[in-house]
């Protein structure tokens, strides 16, 4: 019975990986948040979403992935298209993926993406910074079909 859990309990746990061996010493705000949502949307308009895409999933430091913010997107099946925290999961589908309460968060952010376009989704999550779980928040966006979206430690 518990074995279908493992796969998402480790997906899970990849959805939060921060990049490189250290952690961000400040916590990003939801101001620090919406202004990468709105770079990256803004990237997507200027060089189209496979290029955007290639940029979301360069290493710890580029614009787009930097200290615990990154930009992640999925289509609106919920397939990986950009992952900044963790490039390898590119592909794989997350539509299941739920939090640490058994919340759907991939396909909540789906549904908003859907009905309003854009919105935030609250959740729970392992913080690989210092290991625990906590409150976290990710803003997303609607761009053709694809999700986009950037996630934010509030606790």
């Amino acid at each position: 019975m518990l074995s279908h859990i493992r796969p998402l309990l480790i997906a899970a746990s990849l959805f939060a990986l921060p990049v490189g061996g250290a952690f961000a010493e400040t916590r990003a705000t939801a101001a620090d948040a919406r202004a990468l949502l709105e770079k990256a949307v803004r990237q997507i308009g200027k060089v189209g979403a496979e290029q955007a895409f290639a940029d979301f999933n360069k290493p710890k430091g580029s614009t787009f992935n930097s200290g615990e913010l990154y930009v992640f997107a999925f289509d609106l099946n919920g397939i990986y298209e950009a992952y900044g925290a963790q490039p390898a999961l590119v592909g794989k589908d997350v539509r299941d993926l739920t939090d640490a309460e058994g919340k759907p968060i991939v396909r909540d952010m789906i549904d908003i993406a859907r009905t309003s376009g854009r919105g935030q989704i609250n959740y729970v999550w392992l913080n690989r910074a210092d290991n625990h779980v906590e409150h976290k928040l990710s803003l997303i966006e609607r761009v053709g079909n694809h999700v986009i979206g950037v996630g934010y430690y509030a606790d």
